[in-house]
């Protein structure tokens, strides 16, 4: 039998190119290895936008689409919404009663997503709690394994503490999922940070060209280069970052005229966004279909909750059993 895969994704905004680069190309390549579930994760977008969520309805039905449009397929994988699973929810409650307050605040996304978001009230018990609804959305599936970059290795090492614990109470119910580590190169975004939504310097996967394009033609280069005839430091540079990742037979054409000054950042730039452009012309195209049929992302979804409450379902009956609850 194939090994079984689960991840999601945030509808907090409009899914962008670190999201594409960095976890859904590698769940398409999954798919067909796999039982893949990957899972539209707005539980966890309220978490930081409960008080503003006017958005998520659009955010979801874009998010899906961005994730059919760039090739993840509900006859290979099951795609779902996290709130139509109220088996997360429950589990997450049957958690929250054994697992210690002190393990999540050692979390450390904890500590860094308060201050990537600060001024945010995130004094909430849904934000502590945000790594136990985490555990329940993995455990179960009774997930082999978890694609993840580096820095969520914790919250992985977190899910199989909450395994034990559980197990340490109720006898052997969830086994322990084993991370697969994802080696992915991190985009920057358009001032030099980290692209994230957070930080509004993305370059989204749904961006018309214009946009694409004009929102490239902003990006932040090296600093210490005023003029064209000053030699550049490509090494430095946050376009040279995109050429490595987009255009890999470019690089070290790019960075050699770069540091000789036979290069301006404003060519560089406009050959970046139209680079681009080609990138995710086939995405686009894609998009086209989707958006012109709404009725068909809904039921994508549904048929995918379906699915996926054949598992979680066996998942949660056992767990409450095994607490003497039924």
């Amino acid at each position: 039998m194939k090994k079984r895969v689960l991840s999601g994704i945030q509808p907090t905004g409009r899914l962008h190119l670190g999201n594409l680069i960095g976890a859904i190309e590698n769940w398409v390549k999954l798919q067909d290895k796999y039982d893949c579930y990957f899972f539209i994760a707005d539980l966890h977008a309220l978490t930081t936008i409960y008080d503003d969520p006017k958005n998520l309805r659009d955010d979801i039905q874009q998010a899906t689409i961005d994730l059919l449009s760039s090739g993840l397929d509900p006859k290979k994988c099951v795609i779902f919404k996290q709130s139509d699973m109220p088996e997360h929810s429950e589990l997450h409650l049957l958690f929250s009663m054994v697992i210690p307050v002190p393990w999540l605040e050692r979390v450390p996304t904890y500590k860094s997503k308060i201050d990537e978001l600060k001024g945010k009230d995130l004094g909430t018990y849904g934000f502590l709690g945000y790594p136990v609804l985490q555990a329940a959305d993995i455990l179960i599936y009774k997930a082999d394994l978890v694609p993840v970059g580096k820095d969520q290795l914790p919250h992985i090492e977190l899910t199989r503490e909450v395994a034990r614990r559980f197990n340490q109470f109720y006898g052997e119910v969830l086994p322990e999922p084993d991370d697969l580590l994802t080696k992915f190169p991190v985009l920057p975004g358009l001032d030099g940070r980290k692209m994230s939504k957070s930080y509004g310097n993305t370059i989204a996967i749904s961006d018309k060209p214009e946009v694409i394009i004009k929102k490239v033609s902003t990006m932040v280069t090296d600093p210490a280069r005023v003029k064209k005839t000053d030699k550049g430091h490509p090494e430095v540079c946050s376009v040279h970052q995109f050429y490595k990742v987009f255009a890999q037979d470019r690089t070290d054409r790019v960075a050699k005229e770069c540091r000789a000054a036979e290069r301006g950042c404003v060519a560089c730039k406009k050959e970046l966004g139209q680079l681009l452009v080609d990138y995710l012309g086939p995405i686009h195209q894609r998009r086209l279909e989707f958006e012109r049929d709404p009725a068909k992302i809904k039921k994508i979804l549904s048929d995918g909750a379906e699915r996926a409450r054949l598992v979680a379902g066996k998942t949660l009956k056992e767990a409450k059993q095994a607490m003497g609850l039924i």
